[in-house]
């Protein structure tokens, strides 16, 4: 009988799909994967990837998209890397090149460094759900290869990532003027200016353009309580157009064409 835990992560595991062991023989008879249950398997939501900050002074509701979140885990238990390359699927392992295998999944997509120490880290999800389901899925993997894996592998999320639009140009100099204690801007190095909030410890990555990038939270939650306490500060900053718009500009360079064409045509008339 498999523990609970493994009979999960094989019930939400399809064996084309991820980096399984190529054979897992005892008494020289290959043994047969369990079938994926459809109750229990796990079906990836985009919805997942998504989260809603609403503003309540704008009264506006902006979407951070998480791009990707790194977590860490720790097997409890020596590995031999070389082992692990060669009976799993979809790893790679060059110990010149870098000391760890590295190791892929399809579902959820997701891609771990596995060191000798028995240490791994996941990243390339989209969500912590699956990170955590990742995770379990890498512990039972390395366990059929014939390791023991503790049970309790301290899952912690280092860092999420995620991306907004605020839909409207920031003047980044003003904003590194007013809030120099926890901005910088270098234009000549990075086109971003580097926001570092305190609580939640978040770093902004703010483009003119109106674009921001979230970066160094712990939590889902810290992303949109960070651009809630920031939206304020950057629609202060919001850059007005003042730029004469695009049918003027047209107009003034037809203008300027007649007036050359009228000029050559004069001194055509002299010579």
């Amino acid at each position: 009988h498999h523990h609970p835990l493994l009979s999960f992560i094989m019930s939400s595991a399809t064996p084309a799909a991820n980096a399984e062991p190529v054979s897992a023989e005892r008494g020289g008879k290959s043994q047969s994967i369990i079938t994926t249950d459809p109750k229990i398997a796990h079906t990836p939501s985009l919805a997942g990837s998504v989260i809603e900050c609403h503003d309540e002074v704008g009264d506006r509701t902006l979407l951070i998209r998480i791009q990707n979140i790194a977590s860490t885990a720790n097997l409890g238990v020596r590995l031999d890397l070389k082992k692990i390359a060669l009976k799993c699927r979809n790893t790679e392992f060059n110990p010149r090149r870098f000391g760890a295998v590295i190791m892929r999944l399809r579902e959820p997509r997701a891609t771990a460094l596995i060191f000798a120490s028995g240490k791994i880290c996941v990243t390339g999800v989209k969500s912590t759900h699956d990170a955590t389901l990742a995770c379990k899925k890498f512990h039972y993997i390395i366990e059929r290869i014939g390791f023991k894996p503790k049970e309790y592998m301290d899952f912690k999320v280092q860092n999420i990532v995620g991306t907004a639009d605020l839909g409207f140009p920031i003047r980044l100099e003003g904003l590194v003027y007013a809030h120099s204690a926890f901005a910088s801007f270098e234009p000549e190095l990075f086109p971003g200016l580097i926001y570092r909030l305190v609580n939640p410890r978040v770093v902004f990555l703010i483009f003119v353009s109106g674009k921001i990038v979230i970066t160094g939270a712990k939590k889902e939650s810290d992303l949109s309580m960070a651009l809630a306490k920031l939206y304020p500060v950057l629609l202060e900053f919001k850059k007005v157009q003042t730029a004469a718009g695009p049918e003027s500009v047209g107009q003034l360079a037809i203008g300027n064409q007649r007036a050359s064409t009228g000029t050559t045509e004069k001194r055509m008339e002299e010579v």
